[in-house]
């Protein structure tokens, strides 16, 4: 339920009026959503930073109707990045290709990553692709080989969903040509032809998931996250599963 309402949160700007202005509703979203403002994030940015801790910035906004929109949402893209770099946080930042026009095409989407990767290779900083319904998994991870093919490598990453059965072969692709990646179990309602349906066969594939991920990046020489906060280690383990963790 928690994970449904979050999805939805990140889609739907009225949902997100009601939350940050009811008290009891805000008490549940402020554990994952810092705010309204840029100031709101880059406020929660220095409490995490100051505990030791290197953050990642997500603009929760709507898939976008027009390619006018998902220009304004790579600017604001870009304009965080700038933020980041003038405040001194360490932090990198996450994007939904839904935000920079995937489902107005591939073409619109492709243009506005590029342009989002260009700047984040001049302000030395990271960008990871979020994973969303299965339905763009194929486009974006097309994308994101795209890009890696252009040279972003060390600017860019993904995330991969444990409990999609095609998962193992996409990771280990990546795992292959040394990219970053984060493993996450995957929070989307999906159908039992492509996804996990029960929770113990998800954490077995997240485990066995986490274990190629490991290897891969050990073979690499496993960079450890920068000093500035922000680039990641390649093996990235998303989950408040205590249990996956601990098997990490």
């Amino acid at each position: 339920m928690l994970r449904s309402f979050l999805i939805y949160l990140s889609k739907a700007r009225w949902a997100r009026r009601v939350v940050t202005r009811w008290q009891i509703a805000w008490r549940v979203a402020s554990r994952f959503v810092a705010g309204e403002t840029q100031a709101d994030a880059i406020r929660v940015i220095r409490e995490l930073n100051a505990r030791g801790i290197h953050a990642t910035l997500d603009h929760l906004g709507e898939h976008v109707t027009s390619e006018a929109e998902a220009n304004r949402a790579a600017d604001e893209v870009i304009a965080m990045l700038d933020l980041i770099e003038a405040e001194g946080v360490r932090s990198g930042i996450s994007i939904k290709l839904s935000q920079m026009g995937l489902l107005l095409g591939e073409e619109i989407c492709e243009a506005n990553l590029r342009r989002i990767l260009e700047h984040a290779r001049r302000k030395g900083n990271f960008i990871r692709i979020d994973m969303e319904e299965s339905a763009l998994t194929d486009a974006t991870l097309r994308l994101f080989h795209k890009m890696l093919d252009e040279g972003f490598g060390r600017h860019v990453g993904v995330v991969i969903q444990a409990y999609l059965y095609r998962s193992q072969d996409d990771l280990a692709e990546i795992v292959r040509r040394g990219g970053f990646v984060r493993l996450c179990k995957g929070a989307y309602k999906e159908p039992p032809e492509i996804a996990y349906p029960k929770k113990a066969d998800v954490d077995a594939s997240y485990d066995r998931l986490a274990q190629v991920l490991l290897d891969g990046a050990l073979d690499a020489g496993a960079p450890l996250a920068s000093e500035d906060g922000h680039f990641p280690p390649i093996p990235a383990i998303a989950s408040h599963d205590e249990a996956r963790i601990a098997f990490a």
